[in-house]
């Protein structure tokens, strides 16, 4: 009686593992990877920088589609940074999270302490945190104490889709040849731009895909927690058996996997990372489906002599999200009991 009942809940574990996708079957994620293999075509307009009060503001430019993105640096009181990245002439306003903030965070004006064509540094009043830009390929580091701790973009993995005119709408080139156009089309089906299907239902994009990815390099880091839920160990886990974690508002799950990295109820955009000496958090303030992969591996740092090589780990979280905006904030502790405070 015992062998039927543990066969039985294998059974509905399988039925109800298999409503839902695994990475593989989500169009975004499939789009997203397929960048990975190729050098980030942003770049950073610095000679664009305008900064009052609350924040400092600049172009991010594709340099593959010429289409020019807004980025926001906000400085906030507690040792916090937020980035906000937006199209600056969207075809429609991108939806953003409402609600979740009870008001707008108190800022502190950020000062440019060093600027030239090809990079930027910004610091509040104490100078203790630094934002440092780099234009081409655009990165941000966060540097605490002369550390660099943070790294934004550092593996080029920027990623935002931009609405577009409907096919029906547009007058191409390929219109004129038949095959050329089959392929096109075909082309779209696959990466699910326009439409994507899953078993009976039919998603439609009228204005195309929006997907939205950034990466983030924690320094010295190898602990992270947090984006729950998912029932899995308390310390994240490398992803690189191709299962991120997949944060999406699901229904009741009744029955579901142990050590999987599928949600299960609500999901909390919140990430921790700790060592010794200081605790780091990042906030993904972005409510679509979101899936987080996790890699961690030693940095070799040569020393004069090969033997005192120092061997330091680095952990890249790459953040994907099915629409939205890119709005983080970057909580730089650096106690834990100041990152529960911010």
């Amino acid at each position: 009686m015992e062998a039927a009942k543990k066969e039985e809940i294998s059974v509905e574990a399988e039925a109800v593992d298999n409503i839902f996708k695994d990475c593989s079957k989500i169009a975004f994620y499939r789009r997203q990877k397929q960048q990975l293999s190729q050098q980030s075509p942003y770049q950073a307009l610095l000679d664009s920088v305008i900064t009052d009060k609350d924040s400092s503001k600049f172009q991010v430019i594709n340099e593959a589609t010429k289409v020019p993105l807004l980025a926001e640096v906000y400085g906030i009181e507690g040792n916090i940074f937020r980035l906000k990245i937006n199209g600056e002439t969207p075809l429609k306003l991108r939806y953003e999270v409402p609600d979740v903030l009870t008001s707008e965070p108190s800022t502190v004006k950020l000062l440019s302490c060093f600027r030239d064509t090809g990079s930027l540094v910004l610091a509040d009043e104490k100078g203790n945190l630094k934002c440092h830009i780099t234009a081409n390929p655009f990165k941000v580091d966060l540097v605490s104490e002369e550390e660099v701790v943070m790294s934004i973009n550092l593996l080029g993995q920027l990623y935002f889709e931009h609405l577009q005119i409907p096919l029906k709408q547009r007058t191409t080139k390929e219109n004129e040849e038949d095959a050329s156009v089959d392929t096109f089309q075909q082309n779209q089906e696959d990466l699910g731009l326009w439409e994507e299907k899953f078993r009976k239902f039919v998603d439609v994009r009228v204005n195309g895909p929006t997907s939205i990815g950034l990466d983030f390099s924690l320094h010295r880091f190898e602990y992270l927690y947090g984006i729950p839920q998912h029932a899995e160990s308390h310390q994240l886990k490398n992803t690189s058996d191709g299962n991120a974690y997949r944060l999406y508002n699901m229904l009741d799950v009744y029955v579901y996997k142990i050590q999987d990295k599928k949600g299960i109820y609500g999901s909390v955009l919140y990430l921790l990372a700790g060592k010794q000496g200081r605790t780091l958090g990042i906030f993904w303030l972005n409510f679509s489906e979101t899936l987080v992969e996790i890699n961690t591996e030693p940095q070799v740092k040569r020393g004069p002599v090969a033997a005192k090589q120092e061997v330091s780990p680095r952990t890249d979280v790459h953040w994907m999200s099915e629409s939205g905006i890119i709005d983080v904030f970057l909580l730089t502790g650096p106690t834990p009991t100041d990152i529960f405070k911010q």
